[in-house]
């Protein structure tokens, strides 16, 4: 809710939210903590939910139905629910993020981006603009920022010259309001009916001590046996109360998050919408908001820029580090094929089918409805040394069959029909055991890409090694015996 807002208010707006909850039919039941932090999880300690203590902060935690007796996934069910959810509390100004579990990588939010600046007015200012691109860009929900709304303070200065001809001093006036507000123990209660003594508090009601002209109207006890309104002694004034600034590697920052639903769910599609209209925000300098999309922070800050975090960030460090590690991984193998072959050229034939298999891992992920995530990349990665296997298979028997006195022709034939049965059974093996998975939420990519890519190269190297492999050793097979090289040439 809006900063300042009461704990009453609070918990009002979150029964109403959950009780159009209860009324879903895949919803077991919810508990609502207003006020508070609800029971630790991942999530709340990755986006720092359990530091919750804020009155104008609810939490509702939602348990569905086992997953065996409902036919829609909780991603499916939140998706639904958000649009109706948003619409309960904006009348009264909520701000509601609709958070899974599990939330998926380790992030603030799917969508965060950051603002650095030379002073923070200027940050504020500018991450307002981005709040409202997020606002505005189809299929970014759950808009929302790290600024503090201003909130009133009020200084109660006791007067000492009026306090003094009532014969008040101003510790009676602290002393006053804290009962009033804190609350002061007087006493014990003993009650038969309880184990222990009962602690007796006095307080003023919570509508008694909620605005500043209900404390100004306590009354204070004076020496001659009168009473005196509180505001009779005290001068009120009224300031802005210091507002939080976050800082990241030292540096001021603004953040601003927001998550993605709808047809694209990927924050890449969103962040490309979004960065063309950040371009076209006008600073009051002149000059346009830089924006950081990879993994470096912004080394100056005179001047007014921006980094996309959340989700990307660790999109860009997973693929580039899987990257990385695939291109040793292709190196490994080489220099493997190469001192077990003899050959500069072999270990080339043998490793063409890998990229093959993106003919089938693309188009499987097209069919399935899924994205291709850090999972796929780790299957397609996995699936390089199964696909090596097999042409290894096929060059190893082309040679055996050369060496026995077969023609290149006849073997790369020979080796085509015959070594087909096992390539086809660690096809059959692979897809088997990758089944189990593919409908799992976060490993689905894995089981795409080493099902769909050991079909497709499976199918296809069975054609491409021997064909590769013949144009390869064409040439050397028709060079006539004892002819030196230059003169084939």
């Amino acid at each position: 809710m809006p900063d300042g807002t009461p704990l009453e208010q609070t918990t009002r707006v979150a029964q109403a939210l959950g009780a159009y909850l209860g009324q879903q039919p895949e919803v077991t039941n919810y508990q609502i903590y207003a006020g508070t932090s609800g029971p630790y999880n991942f999530n709340g300690l990755v986006r720092h939910y359990f530091l919750r203590r804020q009155p104008n902060q609810a939490d509702i935690q939602v348990n569905l139905l086992s997953r065996h007796d409902r036919t829609a996934q909780s991603h499916e069910i939140a998706r639904r629910l958000r649009p109706e959810l948003d619409k309960i509390g904006e009348p009264f100004g909520a701000r509601i993020k609709v958070a899974e579990v599990p939330p998926g990588p380790p992030v603030l939010q799917t969508l965060v981006a950051e603002v650095y600046g030379p002073d923070y007015k200027s940050q504020i200012e500018l991450a307002a603009q981005i709040k409202k691109v997020f606002q505005q860009t189809p299929g970014v929900v759950d808009v929302d920022w790290y600024v503090e709304d201003p909130q009133t303070k009020y200084d109660l200065k006791v007067d000492l010259d009026k306090a003094a001809l009532h014969g008040i001093s101003p510790a009676d006036v602290t002393r006053s309001l804290q009962v009033g507000l804190s609350g002061a123990n007087a006493g014990l209660l003993h009650d038969p009916t309880s184990r222990e003594d009962v602690p007796i508090e006095v307080r003023l009601a919570r509508p008694d001590r909620s605005g500043i002209e209900n404390l100004e109207s306590i009354k204070l006890p004076t020496p001659s046996g009168g009473q005196i309104a509180l505001q009779e002694v005290t001068n009120l004034q009224q300031s802005t109360i210091d507002t939080s600034v976050y800082r990241k590697n030292l540096q001021p920052v603004v953040y601003v998050t927001g998550d993605v639903a709808g047809g694209e769910e990927s924050p890449v599609y969103a962040i490309m919408k979004m960065s063309d209209a950040i371009d076209k925000i006008k600073l009051p300098d002149g000059y346009a908001v830089k924006q950081y999309k990879g993994t470096t922070m912004p080394e100056r800050t005179d001047r007014l820029s921006m980094k996309w975090d959340g989700e990307w960030h660790i999109t860009v460090e997973v693929f580039r580090d899987l990257g990385l590690a695939f291109a040793a991984v292709l190196v490994l193998i080489y220099v493997l094929v190469v001192g077990w072959f003899r050959s500069f050229v072999t270990p080339l034939v043998i490793m063409a089918p890998i990229p093959l298999t993106l003919v089938g891992i693309l188009p499987a992920h097209a069919l399935m409805g899924a994205f291709f995530t850090a999972t796929s990349m780790i299957g397609f990665i996995a699936g390089a040394g199964i696909i090596v296997r097999n042409s290894i298979i096929l060059v190893d028997f082309i040679e055996l069959r050369r060496s026995q006195g077969m023609s290149l022709e006849d073997a790369v034939v020979d080796a085509g029909a015959v070594r087909f049965r096992p390539m086809l059974l660690t096809a059959a093996a692979v897809v088997v055991g990758a089944s189990v998975i593919l409908f799992d939420p976060i490993f689905q990519g894995l089981a795409l890409s080493l099902m769909a890519g050991e079909v497709a190269s499976t199918v296809l190297s069975r054609m491409a090694v021997p064909v590769l492999y013949y144009l390869s050793q064409h040439r050397r097979a028709m060079k006539p015996a004892g002819e030196p090289a230059a003169a084939t040439e």
